[in-house]
C-alpha cells in the first residue's frame, strides 16, 4: 500500500490499530542519532508495539529465547503480554528478566553485614516476578518460562541477553521513569546498542 503523507505522522496512526510496526535500523551501533529522525519519532510517540530490527542482524533469528524486562509497572504489563504472545508464535522459550537493587543488597551486602536486608528484598523480587508472570504462564501454559533475578542495572542485563536472545520485549519507560519521557533509559539503551531485534511497547491507550 502506498500512501501521500509524512511518513512519521502515517506510521504514528497505523499503530493505534496494527499488530506491530517494524522498522529497520543501521547495521552499525553508533548512537542513538545514527538511528534516523523516522524510526526515533515512531518509537517515541506510536501508540502499539514497534518492532526495531536492525540491518546486521537478518529479521528474527530461530534460535535463543524471546527475553522480555518486567518491573510492575502497567507498560511492563503490557510489555509481558505482548513477548508471551510472541513466544507462543514462534514456539520460543521465554526469559522474564527482573532486575531489583538496593543499597543495602547486592554484591556489598555481606560487607556492611546486611545479608539479612539482601535476602528480604530479593525474596519480594522474586514474589513480585512469579505473581506478574502467573496469570500469563495459565493463557499460555505451552511457553516454558524462565525467570532470572538480576541485580545488575536493567539496560546492563538486557544488553547482555541481547547477545544470545532472538528478541528482547520492553515497556517503552520503566516503572522508575519521569513522566515526561517518552522513552526511557532501558528502552533507549537497548534501541542503541542491542545486538538483537526489540521490541518496545508502549502504555495502553
Amino acid at each position: 500500500m502506498i500512501e501521500p503523507g509524512d511518513p512519521v505522522e502515517l506510521l504514528i496512526e497505523h499503530s493505534s490499530s496494527a499488530y506491530l510496526v517494524v522498522l529497520g535500523g543501521p547495521e552499525d551501533r553508533l548512537g542513538l542519532g545514527r538511528l534516523g529522525s523516522v524510526l526515533l519519532s515512531v518509537v517515541s510517540h506510536a501508540k502499539g508495539p514497534v518492532a526495531v530490527v536492525r540491518g546486521g542482524r537478518s529479521g528474527l533469528a530461530a534460535e535463543g529465547p524471546v527475553v522480555v524486562g518486567v518491573d510492575g509497572s502497567p507498560v511492563s504489563e503490557a510489555a509481558t503480554a505482548v513477548a508471551f504472545d510472541v513466544a507462543a508464535s514462534r514456539d520460543a522459550a521465554l526469559v522474564a528478566v527482573h532486575c531489583w537493587s538496593d543499597p543495602y543488597a547486592g554484591k556489598f551486602a555481606r560487607l556492611f553485614q546486611f545479608a539479612e536486608e539482601a535476602t528480604d528484598f530479593g525474596t519480594q523480587a522474586k514474589a513480585l516476578l512469579s505473581e506478574r508472570l502467573a496469570g500469563w504462564q495459565e493463557q499460555y501454559p505451552r511457553v516454558a518460562v524462565e525467570p532470572q533475578l538480576s541485580d545488575n542495572a536493567p539496560q546492563d542485563e538486557l544488553l547482555s541477553w541481547s547477545e544470545s536472545a532472538q528478541l528482547i520485549v520492553v515497556g517503552s519507560r520503566g516503572r522508575g521513569g519521569f513522566a515526561r519521557l517518552l522513552l526511557g533509559s532501558t528502552s533507549s539503551s537497548l534501541l542503541d546498542r542491542a545486538q538483537c531485534p526489540i521490541i518496545v511497547v508502549h502504555p495502553q491507550q
